[in-house]
């Protein structure tokens, strides 16, 4: 694959779906995962009637105001779709957008930003019934395939450097490996950094690494604190910015009977399983690894979020394990609707009877990577 690639995004046709709807359009995802590309592609069509502006520019930024919609006029005048691209960066943004959406409700206002939207509460609170929220995470395997055929080859290399698009599009493993670090290193912590008061930089690094090296398994909070010499609660809050930048997944355990199954433990999933490789500096072959298996299922994860990100209502993802040590890798709960899948690294025989026995209804299924071929 060579040159400039566009994915084809899933979310673009439910996007175009609710334009001119009286509703401020907001694009959530981590950085890089492709939002400026698509909100720029979503504007194509209306010419000189659209407009897309980057919110990190002095330019850009000085128009918004708190309580003055008209400073917006010069970037909205005879506009009929405007992208404010990295709003985050702005100070008050949802207030803003909320005045002037309310003086200026006939211009399509689509607003992308990364995890400081929530991290600040700065934009979907003060727009509550205003704004209709989408998440844009890295490429499924769906959106891959738009351009491309995916071999064994291609998808352990998905596995090994993760689905971004500057890093599907790099044509070698090197160039792949350089992205994706580039990725992890450069990017994904910006928002945090920038926003919230973490006083410790170091020990929120080392919390991502500890993570990175526990894909899979039941977390402990007191053992994480111990190891970084902090407080629980210091622990819990860098947990929940990790998962409001789009960097990692709480996997929590799935119960309907405490007694017998682990109600409150958790594991950590990454959203890509390439940052996760970057953060343990590891991309050998996957053949010889200890952790394939836990990739293959940080992969298989990520997948199954990122089908959810197109529902109304998106799925729980779960995972199940009893007092006894019985346990079943991921649980989908859709509604009433119970799935149940094994990961495992090659194809085989996987007893499911225990867990059938409590849950008769349950969809069961043993993945391991040709599946995904398919």
């Amino acid at each position: 694959m060579r040159g400039m690639i566009i994915f084809k995004r899933d979310i673009e046709k439910k996007i175009h779906s609710v334009l001119f709807r009286r509703s401020i359009i907001v694009i959530l995802g981590p950085r890089q995962s492709g939002k400026t590309t698509l909100s720029k592609k979503l504007i194509t069509e209306f010419g000189d009637e659209a407009s897309y502006y980057d919110c990190q520019l002095a330019e850009v930024r000085k128009h918004f105001v708190v309580g003055e919609p008209d400073k917006l006029l010069p970037l909205t005048k005879g506009k009929k779709v405007v992208v404010f691209d990295e709003a985050q960066t702005i100070q008050d943004i949802g207030t803003v957008l909320k005045v002037y959406h309310d003086t200026y409700p006939s211009v399509q206002i689509i607003a992308t930003g990364s995890s400081s939207f929530d991290l600040s509460n700065k934009i979907v609170e003060p727009m509550t019934g205003r704004a209709i929220e989408f998440q844009l995470l890295p490429l499924s395997l769906d959106e891959i395939r738009s351009v491309k055929e995916i071999t064994k080859s291609d998808l352990y290399d998905l596995f090994l450097y993760g689905t971004y698009p500057a890093v599907v599009a790099a044509s070698t493993e090197g160039l792949k490996e350089i992205a994706i670090k580039n990725i992890a290193t450069n990017y994904l912590y910006k928002d945090v950094f920038v926003f919230e008061a973490i006083r410790n930089p170091k020990v929120f690094e080392d919390l991502v690494k500890l993570l990175a090296y526990q894909v899979g398994q039941i977390v402990s909070i007191n053992e994480l604190a111990t190891q970084l010499g902090v407080s629980r609660s210091v622990v819990l809050k860098y947990i929940r910015l990790l998962e409001q930048s789009y960097i990692i997944k709480v996997i929590y355990s799935f119960s309907n009977n405490p007694r017998t199954e682990l109600k409150k433990a958790f594991k950590v999933m990454f959203l890509d399983v390439g940052v996760r490789n970057a953060l343990v500096s590891s991309f050998e072959a996957l053949e010889t690894r200890q952790d394939k298996g836990f990739i293959f299922e940080n992969f298989f994860v990520a997948e199954r979020i990122k089908i959810g990100t197109l529902k109304t209502f998106p799925p729980e993802i779960m995972f199940w394990r009893t007092r006894t040590g019985l346990e079943i890798d991921v649980i989908v709960k859709s509604g009433l609707e119970i799935s149940a899948y094994e990961c495992k690294w090659t194809a085989q025989e996987v007893s499911f009877q225990k867990f059938l026995k409590k849950y008769p209804q349950a969809k069961i299924e043993v993945v391991y990577p040709e599946k995904l071929l398919g």
